[in-house]
């Protein structure tokens, strides 16, 4: 089945100075290559790129993020578009939540995830056959 990665894991899988979510995230993200399963979305992509450029520790170059950025594209990407938003709004108000997590979520039911990897959103909340799972738990 296919699973739906949120930024902060991609980010942990390259922070090595996040200790124990850096080892669970790049086992999560290893699995995910070997099965072929990871989908993403542009947003994701685009947040990714931003966040370990700028603000990692130890950022990286552009010219190295923007590698593991056309790396991940190789996964199934969820597009921007006009239905992605229209859901995404009706996402933020009926289940209160931020507009960039609406996004999120509503790119992981558009590519028919039923697992949503992500520290933040809730997890164990279910939108419809979705479930989001916080798979940092247990590193805390």
């Amino acid at each position: 089945m296919p699973v739906f990665v949120d930024t902060n894991v991609l980010i942990y899988a390259e922070d090595r100075d996040a200790k124990a979510k850096h080892e669970i995230a790049r086992e999560l993200v290893s699995g995910l290559w070997e099965a072929r399963d990871g989908v993403l979305s542009v947003q994701v992509l685009q947040e990714l790129y931003v966040n370990v450029t700028r603000k990692l520790k130890k950022p990286l170059s552009s010219a190295k993020a923007a590698e593991i950025v056309d790396e991940y594209m190789t996964w199934t990407v969820v597009e921007n578009t006009k239905a992605l938003l229209r859901g995404a709004l009706g996402l933020e108000r009926s289940a209160k939540l931020s507009f960039w997590d609406a996004l999120v979520v509503q790119a992981a039911l558009e590519a028919r995830c039923d697992t949503l990897y992500s520290e933040d959103l809730n997890a164990g909340q279910r939108f419809g056959s979705l479930t989001i799972v916080n798979p940092f738990v247990r590193a805390r």
